[in-house]
Parts: C-alpha cells; sequence; structure tokens
C-alpha cells in the first residue's frame, strides 16, 4: 500500500476514535498487515502522522492530535517586539507581530493559528500566538542583588542567560533568602503579561556559590541549559552494586578475543575509553578490522535508575574545564572502559575489507576483550610519521599501526569517491589555570591517527546501519538528510554570482556535486566563503527511525554504535544488536521497540543539541575572558560573515568578534545578500567571507560573552565593481532575515544551535563529537 494512502487511512480511524490510543500492533492487526515488510510500513505511516501534527506518540500509543490545524513550534524572540515561531525544520517559520506574542519569551512552546498564508517559498506566514504551552524560563538562573523598588520584593535577579537579560526578575520572600551577590536558582510564579510585558517574580529554590568563586561562569550555564550535573542518590547507589572486574559468569556466551592484539587510540587527558582496534592482513589480499566497543548495555539495564538518568542527560557534555558524564563515573571510567591489561566486555564489530574500501564480509557478536596497550594519539602520530625512537618503543606494534595507516588511506579514498564531504577548520583548545580563568587558547590539530580511528569508526557504524536495514527491521539510524530544494538552489545562486558554478539540478542535489566543488574551490580566495555557505545551506544531523542515510558522509547507511558510554543512542543501539541476535527478526521480536524508537531518537537528538549549546556558549564565555587583557591590542583575522549589522571576525585563535556597521565610518556601506558582502556605497569597498583583516579590539564583555573589534586601516580593502541593489530581494534561506537570525544566534539571542565546520560524523580526537551537527 503506497504510503499517502495508508497515512490518510490510519489518520482517518485514528479521528474517529479520538478519544483513543492504539499501537503500531494494533494498527497493523486491523489493517490485515501482518507480514514484517507491512508492519514496518505501517510504523513508518504512523510516525509520519505524528511528524506532520495529525497523531501524537504517548510512549508508544498513538492517539490523533486533537491540535490538528494549529501549529505548535519554539517561539524565537526579537529585541524589538516581534518574533518567530519554528515548528518545521524544512518550511519557514511563522512571523509573530508584537501585539499577536500574547508574550511569548525565547524558548516557550506555543500554539500558533495561522493570519496570513506564506506570500512565497521562503517568506513565512503569518500567525498569532494563541497559547503558550510550556514556558522555557520555569526555572532561572542568576545573580542574585539584595533589594528591590518594587512592593513586597527582597530584591531583584540578574538572569545570566543573555536570551533573557533584558527581562526584569523581581525576588518575593516566599523562598530561600539569598546573600548579595550569590547566584541563586529560582522558580517562576508570575511571567510576563501585558500589565507587565519585561517582569518576572520568582522564588528562590536554590544557592549556589558567589558569583566570582572558580567555576561559578560555567556553572551557571549549566544550570541555565537544564543539564542534570549531579547523579541522585539512588543512581549513584545502584552504580555501586556493579562489580569493578568482569565475572567468570559474564563469559558465558561471549567470544573470546583476549589474545588478539587489540588496542586503544585516543587523547592523552581520555578518561572514558569506549572503543578499542585491531587490524592485520589477510592472505586474498583483503583487510581484517576489528572495532570492539565496550559492552554499557550489560551493566546499563534498560529500565534502571542509571538508565533512566543517563536518557535523561542523553549524553555526556565536554566543557571547558570539566566533564559532565552521561554515567556515573565506577561506569564510564571504570568497570566500562576499555583500560589497558584487565578484561572487558564488548560488543565486536569484525569486517573484511577489500583493496576498494568495501566491506565485504562482517560479523556483530558479544566477546570479552583485553586492551594490550594504551595509546595516544600523539604516539601513534609519531609511528606513522616514521620516528625511529617512538618505533623502538612500541617495537610489537609498530607494524599493525602502519598497516592501519595503509586501511585508512583506502577507506578515506573510498569516501571521497562516493562524496563524503569533508570541512576542515581550525578547532581551538581553551587553557585554564587553576581557578578556572582561560589563560591561553591553542589549535588542535588533527593527524592522521585521529583521522584513522575516524575512518574505523565510520566504517564500524556504517556496517551496523547496512546489517539492520537490509533486514527491514526497527532500527535506529543516525540521518543527515538531503538539502532541501529551495535552499540547494540559494545556495547554486550564491556559489555562481563568484564565479564557481555547481553542476547540477539543485532540486536533486547529491554529495558528489558539493565535493567536487569543493575540489575545484581549494586555495581559491572564495573557497572560506563558499564552504561556509555550503555548510549552512545544509540539514541538522539528528536520530531516527527512518533510514534515510547521512548526505554530509555520502554514507547509503549510518547510525552511531561507537560510543555507548557517552551517547544514549549507541546504548540504544546495542540494545536492539542483542535483541534481535536473542528473539529473532519477526514481527514480534520487532514490535519491542518500534513503537518507541521515534520518541528515543527525537529527545536525544534534543539533548545533543542542549549539550551543543552549552559547548558553545562555554566556550564564547572563556574566549571573551581570555581577551578580557587584550583590549587596545591588534590581530589579524578573517572575516566570517557579513551581515547587515556588520562583520563577524574570526582571529587566528578562533576567538570571534564583531565589526558593528556604526564602527564602519570611512563610508556607508549596504549589505548585498546575492554575495553576502556589505559594500560601500561611495568608495565601493568590499567585504566579504574570508577576507583577511586587520583589527583593534575595542571592548569585551565576558557576561555577555562578546568581544568588538574595529578595523583598522579600512582604506586598504578592495574595491568592487558590484553596486547594491536598492530592494532586499531575500534569496538566501527561509524567513525573514535569515542570515541576521543567524548570526543572532551566534551572539545568543536566540536558542537555535550554531552549526560548527569540521570533520563528519566519527569519534574525534578530544572526545568532542557531540558538537558536531553531523
Amino acid at each position: 500500500m503506497l504510503l499517502e494512502q495508508l497515512k490518510s487511512q490510519i489518520n482517518g480511524f485514528l479521528k474517529e476514535n479520538r478519544e483513543q490510543k492504539f499501537t503500531a500492533q494494533n494498527m497493523a492487526d486491523g489493517l490485515h498487515m501482518t507480514s514484517a515488510a507491512d508492519y514496518k510500513q505501517v510504523v513508518n505511516a504512523m510516525n509520519a502522522l505524528v511528524r506532520e501534527g495529525e497523531a501524537v506518540d504517548q510512549e508508544g500509543r498513538y492517539q490523533y492530535n486533537v491540535n490538528a490545524g494549529y501549529v505548535i513550534g519554539e517561539y524565537r524572540a526579537n529585541d524589538k517586539g516581534f518574533g518567530f515561531v519554528k515548528y518545521d525544520d524544512e518550511l519557514p517559520d511563522f512571523f509573530i507581530n508584537p501585539e499577536n506574542t500574547l508574550q511569548a519569551m525565547q524558548g516557550d512552546q506555543v500554539r500558533v493559528s495561522t493570519l496570513k498564508p506564506s506570500a512565497s517559498p521562503d517568506r513565512g506566514p503569518e500567525g498569532k500566538v494563541e497559547e503558550i504551552l510550556s514556558h522555557a524560563y520555569e526555572r532561572i538562573v542568576g545573580a542574585f542583588s539584595l533589594g528591590s523598588e518594587a512592593k513586597n520584593m527582597i530584591g531583584e535577579l540578574r538572569i545570566s542567560d543573555k536570551k533573557a537579560m533584558n527581562f526584569k526578575v523581581l525576588v518575593n520572600g516566599d523562598g530561600l533568602k539569598p546573600s548579595d551577590g550569590q547566584v541563586v536558582v529560582a522558580e517562576v510564579v508570575t511571567f510576563p503579561d501585558k500589565t507587565h510585558p519585561r517582569e518576572l517574580v520568582a522564588h528562590v529554590v536554590e544557592t549556589l556559590g558567589f558569583k566570582d568563586e572558580p567555576g561559578m561562569d560555567i556553572l551557571q550555564i549549566v544550570y541555565a541549559k537544564k543539564i542534570p550535573s549531579d547523579f541522585p542518590e539512588d543512581v549513584l547507589a545502584d552504580a555501586k552494586k556493579i562489580p569493578s572486574d568482569v565475572l567468570a559468569s559474564d563469559w558465558q556466551g561471549r567470544e573470546d578475543i583476549t589474545e588478539q592484539t587489540l588496542v586503544t587510540i585516543d587523547g592523552a587527558d581520555t578518561k572514558d575509553i569506549d572503543d578499542a582496534v585491531v587490524a592485520w592482513r589477510l592472505s586474498n589480499g583483503n583487510y581484517h578490522l576489528g572495532v570492539h566497543i565496550a559492552d554499557v548495555s550489560h551493566y546499563v539495564t534498560e529500565g534502571s535508575s542509571i538508565d533512566k538518568e543517563a536518557y535523561n542527560r542523553g549524553t555526556s557534555v565536554y566543557l571547558t574545564d570539566r566533564v559532565i558524564p552521561m554515567l556515573p563515573r565506577n561506569i564510564s571510567n571504570g568497570i566500562a572502559s576499555l583500560n589497558p591489561n584487565v578484561e572487558r566486555l564488548a560488543m565486536s564489530a569484525e569486517m573484511e575489507i577489500n583493496p576498494e574500501g568495501r566491506v565485504v564480509n562482517h560479523r556483530l557478536h558479544t566477546s570479552v576483550m583485553k586492551s594490550h596497550a594504551r595509546m595516544t594519539y600523539d604516539a601513534v602520530n609519531k609511528i606513522l610519521e616514521g620516528d625511529v625512537f617512538v618505533q623502538e618503543e612500541y617495537a610489537q606494534l609498530t607494524p599493525m599501526f602502519k598497516v592501519m595507516g595503509e586501511l585508512h588511506e583506502i577507506l578515506y579514498k573510498m569516501r571521497k569517491k562516493r562524496g563524503a564531504i569533508e570541512f576542515d577548520a581550525p578547532e581551538a583548545q581553551i587553557i585554564v589555570d587553576d581557578e578556572g580563568k582561560a589563560v591561553d587558547i591553542q589549535l588542535r590539530e588533527r593527524g592522521t591517527a585521529e583521522r584513522m580511528i575516524e575512518s574505523f569508526m565510520l566504517a564500524a557504524n556504517e556496517t551496523v546501519a547496512e546489517h539492520f536495514d537490509k533486514l527491514e527491521v526497527p532500527f535506529l539510524y543516525r540521518i543527515h538528510e538531503v538539502p532541501d530544494g529551495e535552499r540547494a538552489k540559494s545556495f547554486f545562486e550564491f556559489s555562481k554570482a563568484l564565479g564557481h558554478p555547481v553542476y547540477g539540478d539543485p532540486s536533486k542535489v547529491t554529495p558528489v556535486m558539493l565535493q567536487k566543488l569543493m575540489n575545484d574551490i581549494a586555495g581559491d580566495p572564495a573557497e572560506q566563503m563558499i564552504s561556509t555557505m555550503m555548510l549552512r545551506a545544509m540539514k541538522q544531523a539528528k536520530y531516527s527511525p527512518e533510514p534515510v542515510g547521512h548526505f554530509g558522509l555520502g554514507a547509503e547507511y549510518y547510525t552511531h554504535f561507537t560510543s555507548p558510554i557517552r551517547r544514549y543512542p549507541d546504548l540504544t543501539v546495542h540494545r536492539l544488536i542483542k535483541w534481535y541476535e536473542k528473539h529473532g527478526y519477526g514481527i514480534e521480536s520487532q514490535a519491542k521497540y518500534a513503537d518507541s524508537l521515534m520518541k528515543i531518537g527525537e529527545d536525544t537528538s534534543t539533548r545533543e543539541r542542549r549539550a551543543i549549546d552549552a559547548e558553545r556558549d562555554v566556550d564564547a564565555l572563556k574566549k571573551a575572558e581570555y581577551m578580557l587583557d587584550k583590549v587596545g591590542l591588534e590581530f589579524d583575522g578573517v572575516v566570517n560573515s557579513a551581515l547587515k549589522f556588520g562583520l563577524f571576525i574570526s582571529l587566528e585563535n578562533t576567538v570571534e568578534g564583531l565589526v558593528h556597521i556604526s564602527n564602519l565610518t570611512d563610508d556607508h556601506y549596504e549589505y548585498d545578500e546575492s554575495h553576502a558582502a556589505l559594500i560601500g556605497r561611495t568608495k565601493h569597498h568590499i567585504y566579504q567571507i574570508g577576507q583577511k583583516v586587520r583589527v583593534k579590539v575595542l571592548r569585551v564583555n565576558k557576561e555577555e560573552r562578546t568581544v568588538d573589534f574595529i578595523l583598522i586601516d579600512p582604506e586598504s580593502a578592495p574595491t568592487t565593481t558590484i553596486r547594491v541593489a536598492t530592494k532586499d530581494n531575500g534569496k538566501f534561506g527561509k524567513g525573514r532575515n535569515r542570515d541576521e537570525r543567524r548570526q543572532n544566534e551566534r551572539r545568543g539571542k536566540s536558542e537555535g544551535p550554531k552549526q560548527k565546520r569540521g570533520p563528519l560524523d566519527a569519534k574525534q580526537g578530544q572526545k568532542r563529537d557531540s558538537k558536531r551537527n553531523f
């Protein structure tokens, strides 16, 4: 049955029985769709109805959506009083006039009615907020100031989250009574209304410490993002019950691979080691690659207190001076960590790979392993570079590392051939002192060892995904969808305007098209500009039961299997592998997870974005802190973005700051959207992405995480024959002022996650892959 026909049939039934809830199995039985393939069709149709807002999924039970006809989305506020509601990754946002916001705040979940339909594909409809379904700021974090002019109030709270800094928070005496200067958590009891549109009332429920204490700046961000940072007592108690060594009973049903020369390769400071690798040449000319992953699911059982807390966290969060782990440390750094010379339980993916980089055979199984060495990226890089002293130190392992290097090159060439796109840009490591103050910023370098492990993790993830997709059973995938036609068309026009056309149909864009463009512009002055705009045209990667592949990697199949210590989706994938191995692939077996995978995918994707936001905000905070004593100094930089309100400049150390349009005083500058450039009306100087500039630090605000620059010698900027059109044609992106709103996000005025450039979706050298949107 065609998907649309099936959706229509199911939706009609749900609508007629709107008071009842049904599982996918109920629906399949009622439709007499009893085969495994039919059941999967039913699940896909019901999940599609949920995505489209026609149905709701309540823990695997589906019901007609009484809000059908309205739009449910996230409110994004503008300082001028109007706002936008994001409700779909593809469609333009709703525009909300100031009189129709219902005083919604940034991040609120709202129900919206349509006042005016969309006028064009890139301009959203106009709507009205009918109801605020949930408030983003039910709990807020900030510094308490004693005393208030308002009646019956003991003080005021300065919100640390800069997205709400313009709101006044009055503190009543119903809760704790903190001291002046303490950082507190407050519960909001009164939200903005028509009478007090910029005012909230709250009472204090927790004190965190004084604002000048070491680490308090980061802790405020952690609390503001609602990231759980302390494990509940019952979780810690249950974690202590887990043995610290592999028990004799744990060997049952597992392969003994302790004699294989497995090694772990990680950053020097890594403590949660979740993958080990081994490789050798086969007699037929192929390669054996073993990727052995910590079997976390053996210890974190489904439905346990530890599991529920891990789900709530979704991922470990890697901040400048701390890690907030997904699992208690005696698990993440202990029994589940693949430490050297000790037995550990593993989930193993063993692959036979031919000289073209294709996996021709594979096996997935449980095992008992032993790491023979805890290697660092630095040491393996030196071995692969021919450092004889390090080679002698690891004489028994050096031949294997050379085989691994060969295999990595094969896999890398295979990915390039199929069109995988790699955005490689400098990534910073912020160095802090004992007090948590930023004292240096160092650029991380990704050597062959880092890329090699990335290749091996990608191969394992793809192999696992393909295995289960071909079985046609419910599974959890990591997906990166094809860019939508409008975004692709806009990017194609942008690239063509710079003299670098993309050859192909934007409505059928492929990774190979974009990879060819990247190859053509390598070393060209326009390279950074085009690659930046290309990334902005792409979608975000996410978790989903729909096996649509991974566009950026050029992969038909992809999942996350390799990091169960620090990503909940990987833990779920391990459970699925074990479940199907034990119970088979029939309809009854499929029903176990079929109804829950969509929800798991949505929740873990949301928590991943929460972690990305927190990491981004902490990086911005610490970079601003580092620049505090640099006011008045000059630096070389590159234009990272040109917008209507100014230029964002990136320094060589990755610090980003703004040259506001008001500080471009040598001419009157206008924004040309088709070239993403600011152009002087009289002197015709032009500023575009990728352009080198010299800047002076004008001011730094750590609290707002901002750095402001002024240009040195603007007269040296290149000139252009381009003349700015008088009317903004609004071509690139969706909705009103898309580029400006995106940059506002980077300045903290919107909730949306900032995409970062970098290698695609695999394990990264410093355990930072949670920062990647791929």
